[in-house]
């Protein structure tokens, strides 16, 4: 009898690697895969690579210039890039290439730190170029620079720990023991997961100084010292005292900084010699190159890159009758000659990032480096207690230096030498052995004098160094003694200005947007949509999103300005023509990613402030009214988002825009309904107003909403119309009862 065929579930079963699966495998939740393989793969990026500690170094930075101290190269001769790369490799087996890309940051030629740590010798590139190659590590030669003795002056008294490489063959530092506050000199960037850091440079001097004046006073005032950033590529910083504070303060924020340059009026051109830190002379040129292109720039005949061994310079040929100051507004408006360094504190501490603010940094940095300087005393003390210890056996010995010889002579063996001594003259082993060790020709009387005098010199030495350890303030007083030498020896004016009054470069003059009739729609959820009446006579039913509905809808024009007010008590303007139209079968465009709200912002209601005569009418939970005049957010540029535009003491629940006075309705959660004249609402100066008390409510009820009397639907106005205000209103009737959950204006 023929065997029968197995179905193909059955075979699959009977053996899962007919399916290509292995029998092994297990299956396991995504959310375990990114814990077990993920996560360690990410804090290893930021613990370990990308982000910068209190020393102000990253650890390829401290691996490579500890190595380079071990070479001996801060006193020594200038050494091939290529061998400082593959000593390195010992502590960062990342590659050579990584190695040698770090050193070119760190180096004098490269040119991206004030304070360079690389002595460098040949082509290392140049930090404002993308396109100027360094060359190969065979060819360059470099050493550590001066200042990176404040890096390793302490670094063998035990004031960092130490820890063990990847393959556990040597230590390396856990941290430089910087003398100054390398965190807030060099800049400093780091792209890691999840989260990156962007330090930006202050100059040496300013840092010391404010340093020394926070040990003093830890409330002083960080702006009288610490004027502004300091680039390397010089440049001016427009100064904006609320932005820097905000920086100070918070660690985030945004310089701007601008280029500087000449005209040289007999030859009819610009030079520009320093840009932004942020940008490139490749990037300038070819923006420029565009902007000419397109036509948006026509008053350059030509420019071209003089950049040599004497610095930067681009040039810029200008046609006839061209007036530089405003061509050079128009580039610092339309190119990086004018850019931003953003600010981003995130350093580690204790092996955990924080955004810190300077003042905050100032603080870790002092109780680090204090940390430092009290393990150096207390690394010297033991020092010295170890060598009074040995004086004080070696001065037992010396009373009666007769009986030692003696002692070692009648000694048969050489092992008993230091057991004989210790009986001999009550010294424990280790102050034995260190008199067995004495040459003969020590023993003098010259010798035992000045042991004898070191004996006393010791005990007060050491007596100095305990008083130094019990009085923090005598700590405070060495890292400010050391403070000021770096200054002194160190310090260089600064290379970028300050600017404290100075013009925005003034708004491109743009062709006015065709102007003609559209219809507006604002959806519940923030989608908007701008539609002309041909396309929506053509048009169907209007499209929303399953959860979404209609909101407001207005008949205007193109050009007419519009305000978008959101539930974070901000105002975003605009105008309709900064809008696609489209058609009444798509969803429109979602506002808070159009205009650029923050993360949870949404859009509470759309106003059309023509001419911006009348009030705006707030109202909020609490039962109160704000009256606000329109003209209070007339402004004078297109888009521009505005703060604090209504009060944010209570949750805002309706608003109305009214051209003037009229009759409107209140409603509560009770419910209740109260019907009132705007015009007992007096108005209000400050946009930020809490307003005045409109509707009294009960202990747990809330004022629902507002809308204009004819929206309200109420039959018997004379039952919840008041005279006075505040007013509680009259109990809502089922027949005056309406959907009110949507704010109507």
């Amino acid at each position: 009898m023929p065997r029968k065929k197995q179905p193909e579930e059955a075979k699959h079963k009977s053996n899962p690697n007919v399916l290509g699966l292995r029998a092994d495998v297990v299956d396991q939740r995504i959310t375990d895969t990114l814990e077990l393989n993920y996560m360690p793969y990410a804090m290893s990026v930021i613990v370990s690579r990308a982000i910068p500690e209190i020393d102000g170094f990253k650890p390829s930075h401290r691996k490579l210039l500890y190595t380079m101290y071990k070479m001996g190269l801060l006193n020594g001769a200038r050494t091939k890039s290529a061998n400082i790369v593959g000593q390195t490799m010992r502590l960062n087996p990342h590659g050579d290439a990584a190695i040698y890309d770090t050193m070119v940051r760190l180096s004098k030629g490269y040119g991206a730190l004030l304070h360079p740590f690389v002595d460098s010798k040949g082509n290392f590139g140049k930090v404002y170029s993308r396109v100027m190659a360094w060359a190969a590590s065979r060819y360059p030669e470099a050493k550590l620079a001066p200042i990176c003795a404040e890096l390793f002056r302490d670094i063998d008294s035990n004031t960092v720990d130490f820890v063990d490489n990847y393959d556990n063959t040597m230590q390396e530092p856990a941290l430089l023991p910087t003398t100054f506050p390398n965190i807030l000199v060099s800049a400093n960037q780091g792209i890691a997961v999840g989260m990156a850091s962007q330090l930006c440079g202050f100059n040496l001097g300013e840092v010391c100084d404010t340093t020394i004046a926070y040990l003093k006073n830890p409330d002083c005032m960080l702006s009288e010292t610490l004027l502004a950033p300091d680039f390397p590529t010089g440049g001016e910083v427009l100064y904006d005292p609320a932005v820097m504070e905000e920086v100070y303060r918070s660690g985030r924020g945004g310089v701007r900084v601008r280029a500087r340059w000449r005209y040289v009026k007999k030859e009819n051109l610009i030079e520009i010699y320093e840009i932004p830190y942020t940008t490139t002379t490749e990037a300038i040129m070819d923006k420029v190159a565009e902007l000419i292109k397109t036509g948006k720039i026509k008053e350059i005949a030509d420019m071209r890159d003089e950049t040599d061994l004497s610095g930067l310079k681009l040039t810029i040929d200008l046609k006839r009758g061209v007036d530089p100051e405003k061509l050079m507004q128009k580039l610092f408006r339309s190119t990086t000659l004018l850019d931003t360094m953003s600010c981003n504190f995130n350093v580690l501490i204790a092996g955990m990032p924080r955004v810190m603010g300077v003042r905050e940094l100032l603080e870790e940095w002092c109780a680090w480096r204090t940390e430092g300087v009290r393990r150096r005393v207390y690394h010297v003390l033991e020092k010295r207690r170890e060598k009074l210890h040995l004086l004080k056996g070696l001065k037992r010995i010396l009373l009666d230096i007769d009986k030692a010889i003696r002692i070692i002579r009648e000694t048969e063996s050489e092992a008993e030498v230091v057991p004989n001594l210790m009986i001999g003259f009550g010294i424990d082993e280790v102050q034995a052995e260190y008199v067995a060790e004495i040459k003969l020709r020590n023993i003098n009387r010259e010798y035992i004098l000045k042991r004898t005098q070191e004996t006393q010199s010791l005990s007060e030495e050491i007596e100095d160094l305990e008083d130094v350890l019990n009085r923090p303030a005598r700590v405070k007083r060495i890292i400010v003694g050391e403070l000021e030498e770096v200054r002194k020896k160190y310090a260089v004016p600064r290379r970028t200005g300050i600017v404290y009054d100075y013009e925005e470069p003034a708004a491109a003059e743009e062709a006015p947007a065709e102007d003609y009739p559209v219809t507006v729609f604002l959806s519940r959820m923030g989608y908007f949509k701008k539609i002309t009446p041909q396309s929506l006579r053509m048009s169907g039913e209007q499209k929303y999103r399953e959860d979404d509905g209609a909101f407001q809808s207005f008949e205007t024009t193109n050009n007419a300005e519009v305000m978008f007010f959101t539930d974070r008590a901000k105002v975003y303007k605009t105008r309709l023509s900064e809008f696609a139209d489209t058609k009444a079968s798509v969803l429109g465009e979602y506002l808070p990613v159009k205009l650029g709200m923050d993360e949870g912002e949404s859009v509470t209601c759309m106003v059309l402030p023509g001419d911006y005569r009348g009030y705006l009418l707030f109202f909020f939970e609490n039962g109160k009214c704000a009256k606000v005049e329109l003209s209070a957010y007339q402004t004078t540029s297109n888009r521009r988002r505005l703060t604090g535009a209504y009060s944010d003491k209570s949750p805002l629940r309706s608003v109305l825009f009214l051209a003037e006075d009229c009759e409107i309705a209140v409603y509560s959660s009770e419910p209740r309904c109260l019907v009132v004249n705007t015009a007992l609402l007096g108005v209000k100066a400050t946009r930020s107003t809490q307003g005045v008390a409109l509707l009294t409510l009960k202990k747990g009820k809330t004022l629902d909403c507002a809308c204009t009397l004819e929206a309200s639907g109420i039959t018997n106005l004379a039952r919840y119309r008041a005279r006075s205000i505040p007013a509680t209103g009259a109990l809502l009737r089922a027949e005056d009862a309406r959907d009110k959950q949507m704010t109507i204006l």
